[in-house]
């Protein structure tokens, strides 16, 4: 097949759709399909993929405690209406594809078989609240439509019915289980770590002042940290007030340098305050090997169980993070019990069984398509 992977996020930017889009591309492109991926993009275009089109420069917009870095630019239109009418494309798989500019534009005009994939979870969303009259004609224009998880499907089904199938987000298991440590941190020392964009709904403010509470009775415990965010400067005025020893702040970790960061750990933490569809982070940590303190969010819920590959606790509670992650320091065969379940479980959302699933809706979904008629193709945009 010939396929379109359209995101709205910047592909320079590290992400969670973006490394979704990356991996699915490859994997498709491993079956022998084609495969061009369509997105906003802050790099120069040399910098990426041969078969990537950049669409627009990206803007950042906040939205449910993030930062989306999306494209907002309308002149783009004509050029979008090209690629997807004149490319000959079989399939055209939006991520997000209710997202501006550059996915719902892409749906307008389509006139091929379109799958979207909704990877985002959200308490609730004002854009679908108050944008449903319009934006349920796009809906209908997707002929399969995929959620990565039981609450990104709850979330977007409740402005939007419909028919979802579960395909989870993946992980290329062999890279975090073969990855070796990094050597400063293989010093008899128990390690403590956290991935993530350092922003409030990371939670890493609780882990911090759990840390604070622990490193006193433990002396050889260290808190490293990785990723970059608006917060960093607040977290690290937070580090020298407190005058928190062995705390080290990676900052942005490459994506190769990412599974040694895993395999240098003794225990993952990830203190997420909600709004997760999903748990990529615990993906990465159960591939590696690693026993996980998470809590208990519908996104992490549907990727770990409790006592199993994970200590699941109450968000926002120092106190239940501190006592899981001191259960974890002085239980030794409890880690190894859950690291074990972890490789087990994460079997499954390996990415070459998820593209197996994706591929399954893409032929599902060209087995029933048949051309909407023409009349229908282009409503106007500021139509109620």
């Amino acid at each position: 097949m010939k396929v379109a992977l359209v995101s709205a996020y910047d592909y320079a930017h590290p992400g969670g759709v973006t490394e979704h889009v990356r991996y699915l591309a490859a994997g498709l492109r491993r079956r022998g399909h084609e495969v061009m991926i369509f997105a906003p993009c802050s790099a120069s275009i040399r910098d990426q993929e041969a078969d990537f089109i950049r669409v627009g420069r990206p803007f950042p917009i906040p939205t449910h405690g993030s930062v989306a870095r999306i494209t907002v630019s309308f002149h783009l239109m004509n050029r979008i209406k090209h690629y997807v009418r004149d490319s000959g494309f079989d399939i055209i798989h939006y991520h997000e594809p209710l997202m501006p500019v550059l996915p719902v534009t892409a749906l307008r005009f389509s006139e091929t078989c379109n799958v979207g994939t909704f990877h985002a979870f959200a308490r609730s969303n004002v854009g679908y609240y108050y944008g449903k009259p319009l934006l349920k004609r796009y809906v209908r224009r997707l002929h399969a439509r995929i959620a990565v998880s039981n609450p990104a499907r709850e979330f977007v089904e409740h402005y939007f019915p419909g028919d979802y199938k579960i395909v989870p987000n993946g992980i290329e298991v062999k890279r975090f289980r073969q990855a070796p440590p990094l050597p400063e941190f293989k010093d008899g020392m128990v390690n403590i770590l956290f991935v993530g964009r350092l922003e409030y709904r990371k939670g890493l403010g609780y882990l911090l002042r759990a840390y604070e509470q622990l490193k006193p009775l433990y002396p050889n415990l260290r808190l490293i940290i990785a990723g970059d965010g608006p917060l960093r400067r607040w977290y690290g005025n937070f580090l020298a007030r407190k005058q928190l020893p062995d705390v080290v702040m990676a900052g942005y970790v490459s994506s190769d340098d990412l599974p040694k960061y895993y395999a240098s750990c003794d225990i993952f933490c990830s203190p997420a305050t909600g709004d997760e569809s999903f748990g990529i982070v615990l993906l990465e940590a159960m591939a590696a090997g690693r026993p996980i303190v998470a809590t208990n969010i519908d996104g992490f819920r549907g990727v770990v169980t409790h006592g199993r590959e994970a200590l699941l606790v109450d968000r926002k509670s120092k106190r239940q993070l501190a006592y899981a992650l001191e259960t974890l320091i002085n239980g030794p065969q409890l880690r190894q019990d859950l690291a074990r379940a972890g490789q087990q479980t994460v079997q499954q959302y390996d990415w070459e069984r998820v593209v197996d699933q994706v591929t399954e809706v893409y032929q599902q979904a060209r087995s029933q398509f048949r051309p909407m008629p023409k009349a229908r193709l282009e409503p106007s945009l500021s139509s109620g």
